[in-house]
């Protein structure tokens, strides 16, 4: 099972204070673990403040107020983004046609010039996973799949995006139960 080019969609019962509530774009799941980028809990640092904070002069204004995402735990102190694959950047994986994720400043600094990717998403952190450990958090209902849809990451409002990647699935997070039968 490869569950890259998916959502993590944290179960109701999840009260954690880092996932509970959370919708997670998985960029790479293999037999070497899972990474993903938290898409729906925003910092309070905005794209602007993040391009003054790395001597970047935005030049594209409609960035400058966007919230940069909590992408996870992990590496807390980098950024991340996720963005549509206009062009190739030095550290991008290609995830779809529609998505890739690049850890470089060349892909920052080209968003600042304004000839950076059409869609963007950029985080502080990441959400890990050694091997198998996705795989049981699973099974023990923690969360559910859903492959992904990019609109969901890149054009909804930030406070949507759980319920939308339910919608995917055709549940109503309200009707969601904790825990689960087994016969």
């Amino acid at each position: 099972m490869n569950l890259s080019d998916h959502f993590l969609i944290a179960m109701p019962s999840i009260q954690d204070p880092i996932f509970g509530g959370t919708v997670i774009y998985l960029c790479e799941h293999n037999d070497r673990g899972a990474l993903g980028v938290v898409i729906n809990k925003p910092t309070d640092i905005t794209i602007g403040g993040l391009m003054e904070r790395l001597n970047l002069e935005l030049e594209i204004h409609t960035l400058s107020g966007k919230p940069v995402m909590f992408g996870g735990p992990v590496q807390d102190d980098r950024g991340f983004v996720l963005h549509s694959p206009d062009t190739h950047y030095s550290s991008m994986l290609q995830i779809s046609k529609e998505v890739a994720f690049t850890t470089s400043r060349d892909v920052l600094e080209a968003l600042a010039s304004g000839a950076g990717p059409q869609r963007v998403l950029i985080s502080i952190g990441y959400a890990g996973w050694n091997p198998g450990q996705l795989e049981d958090e699973i099974l023990r209902d923690g969360w559910l799949t859903v492959a992904a849809d990019p609109d969901v990451i890149f054009d909804l409002p930030i406070s949507e995006r759980y319920s939308a990647a339910m919608k995917l699935l055709g549940v109503d997070p309200l009707k969601l139960v904790s825990g689960s039968g087994h016969a």
